[in-house]
């Protein structure tokens, strides 16, 4: 086994702008169009890198190599990455790194790799939540390697998803700190000597060896990493994320958001996380620094995430992203206690993504923290995923998180009706703003390949630079998901006006439809319950279902549907009619409440509003339904794990590692 033992020393797309959100663009992201495009200058602000068509133009130059080199020359002392590390203190440890500091290690690092990899390898980051991983992720980049981010080995309840990624990717070599070596040591003890990756703790290497790193010249069209997906029902897909496709997505991310080199960051999302990360890498093209701490250290205290939220003595404005769970529970536990200060008045955004966002959860954050100062427009609801790199869509910075009501069954249908609020057979839908600069997302029917009007739903293709080349080593799938073209388009107001007819698109399989301009996603195109010939999204009914008793944990259940002769203990097995299942975890402290009435209330309620009465309604304990690595409920592997009777079993898993489920007190 190679394991490192060294000693530290002491010491663009040419789409009209105003085609994106049928909007001009200035007025959609808050920023201005470029004054002078800088072409080959490094800038930390959007602007300078729009043509005079308002596109993001990302010249060779621009890596992230480029990037960090930038600081480390033109801010050395200033602070580039915070960690508070809350294990052995109740209100946390500092540990800060300076840009110089950063460049200093990682040059060490990726000299280290330099020696024992060749350019274009695979590096994966098996490392806990800390700076040691920020290093390990960037140095793997600054070697000329593809970096693999993933997560310590340590971490329970996803180890069959990091055999299977190692396996398709194949690192050369793993980087991790010298706290977690043993355990990736282990990791790896079954494989054959000859094809064990070298593993290297990147705490251990000494500055010194950073004098021989050489600069790897890499290209803008050069792969910087792998994004693995979540992959609920199959091995993990490898999303190819080029140097231009993360440079042009984090401008978009900031230009959408508001954001510049004075906005600082907070983040507890795990970094292997398409969303963890680019908060992570924003700092480096344009922003100040970012603030990390861990998942569980959020969960254990979320008033710990809003206290580094609120503003600092330079008041700087600050951003931060989270799933929707996120929100309630800061809501309910991470308030101030009698007689504590907050000021959340510098909160200029709160990226709300990964899962599907809850009125309620939005309402009750709002109510929670208006009173310190939260802006109204701080929460925005956003649209992302690994194969854009991550940012599709948000609100402006001005705007308040937006709400429509629709007819439930108009919705089910794929058209949009508006109602009113208390209208029998409303349905919420919240707005995820508008598509970024530089990206075209266009509706499509999903089998013709035909772009779909306004207000109708159907899947959300993309197009732009921040687009994913593909999934590694997975040619046909590639070619499915990344290279669709649309049939016919729209004689008016097509969103894909001004590219070629035979311009590729990238399939999200998420439903959506645009309403004034705003992008709203309905939900996944596989997990679209139909019975009796009529569809039902999985999370309308989820919401129902919760809402219906205080028996069920919040935000745990999953509907999904099954052929009759698929059931369990099923006789006629030519009756292959969909049958509703609804399964959902006990909330806490009601593990020995009796199920019947919870099971009779949920079915009632789903009857009432949805015209189809549930075949089953499977209570479960905590931690039992299967989630993907982002913490998104996981439709198809509950249902294979259903069908395969471990839920009934009590299985658990985890919901991603260093977070999942804990909710206990430190």
């Amino acid at each position: 086994m190679h394991l490192e033992t060294w000693e530290t020393p002491a010491g663009g797309t040419g789409l009209e702008p105003d085609r994106l959100g049928d909007i001009d663009p200035t007025a959609r992201s808050g920023q201005l169009v470029a004054r002078r495009f800088r072409g080959d200058e490094m800038s930390d602000r959007v602007e300078d890198y729009l043509d005079e068509a308002g596109n993001i133009i990302v010249s060779e130059g621009h890596t992230l190599v480029d990037f960090v080199e930038k600081h480390t020359r033109t801010d050395a002392d200033t602070l580039a990455y915070r960690y508070i590390d809350y294990s052995r203190e109740r209100d946390g440890e500092r540990q800060d790194l300076s840009w110089k500091q950063f460049g200093i290690r990682l040059r060490a690092v990726a000299a280290r790799l330099q020696q024992v990899t060749q350019p274009g390898d695979r590096v994966a980051v098996l490392a806990p939540q800390g700076l040691d991983y920020v290093v390990s992720f960037f140095a793997a980049i600054y070697a000329g390697t593809i970096a693999v981010p993933l997560f310590d080995p340590d971490e329970p309840g996803h180890t069959d998803r990091l055999h299977a990624v190692l396996g398709d990717c194949k690192p050369s070599a793993i980087l991790t700190a010298s706290q977690s070596a043993a355990g990736v040591r282990n990791f790896f003890r079954s494989l054959p000597a000859a094809e064990r990756p070298r593993i290297i703790a990147v705490d251990a290497v000494p500055d010194t060896l950073g004098d021989t790193w050489v600069n790897p010249g890499v290209k803008v069209d050069d792969i910087a990493y792998l994004q693995y997906t979540s992959g609920s029902t199959r091995t993990p897909a490898g999303v190819e994320i080029t140097h231009r496709g993360v440079v042009t997505n984090v401008l978009q991310m900031a230009d959408a958001q508001g954001l510049g080199p004075e906005s600082r960051g907070v983040t507890w999302l795990p970094l292997f996380h398409d969303m963890g990360l680019l908060t992570v890498i924003l700092p480096t093209i344009g922003g100040k620094f970012i603030t990390i701490m861990s998942p569980s250290a959020f969960v254990r205290r979320p008033a710990r995430w809003i206290n580094e939220l609120a503003a600092m003595a330079d008041h700087a404005p600050t951003f931060a992203a989270a799933p929707n769970f996120a929100f309630e529970h800061a809501a309910t536990r991470g308030l101030p206690k009698p007689g504590e200060t907050l000021d959340l008045s510098n909160v200029i955004g709160l990226i709300n993504g990964s899962e599907p966002v809850r009125v309620s959860s939005m309402k009750m954050f709002n109510d929670a923290f208006a009173p310190y100062g939260l802006p109204k427009t701080a929460i925005k609801p956003s649209y992302g995923m690994a194969e854009a790199t991550l940012f599709v869509s948000g609100p402006r910075p001005e705007d308040e998180a937006k709400i429509v009501y629709v007819d439930r069954t108009e919705l089910n249908a794929g058209r949009v009706v508006r109602v009113e609020k208390d209208t029998p057979g409303s349905l919420p839908q919240v707005s995820c703003g508008f598509v970024a600069r530089n990206l075209a997302a266009a509706i499509v029917d999903p089998e013709t390949a035909e772009e779909l009007a306004d207000e109708h739903v159907g899947e959300i293709w993309l197009h732009g630079d921040n687009i994913g080349q593909g999934y590694w080593g997975r040619p046909a799938e590639t070619a499915t998901t990344f290279q669709a073209v649309i049939s016919k388009r729209q004689p008016q107001l097509s969103r894909a006006e001004g590219l070629s007819e035979d311009a590729h698109w990238m399939r999200t399989g998420d439903l959506g439809v645009y309403i004034d301009g705003e992008l709203y996603v309905t939900g996944r195109c596989k997990d679209l319950i139909i019975v009796n010939g009529r569809n039902h999204y999985p999370q309308d009914i989820e919401y129902t279902a919760q809402e219906a008793t205080s028996g069920v944990r919040t935000g745990f259940l999953a509907a999904f549907d099954v052929p009759a002769n698929q059931m369990p203990g099923a006789t006629d097995l030519d009756d292959d009619a969909e049958q509703l299942v609804i399964v959902a975890e006990r909330a806490p402290g009601a593990g020995k409440l009796a199920p019947e009435p919870i099971i009779e209330a949920i079915r009632n309620a789903v009857a009432a509003n949805h015209g189809v009465t549930p075949r089953e309604v499977l209570l479960v304990r905590m931690g039992s339904i299967p989630r993907t690595s982002s913490g998104k409920i996981a439709h198809r592997a509950c249902k294979t794990a259903y069908l395969e009777g471990t839920l009934r079993g009590g299985h658990t898993q985890t919901a991603f590692p260093d977070s999942a489920g804990d909710t206990g007190t430190d």
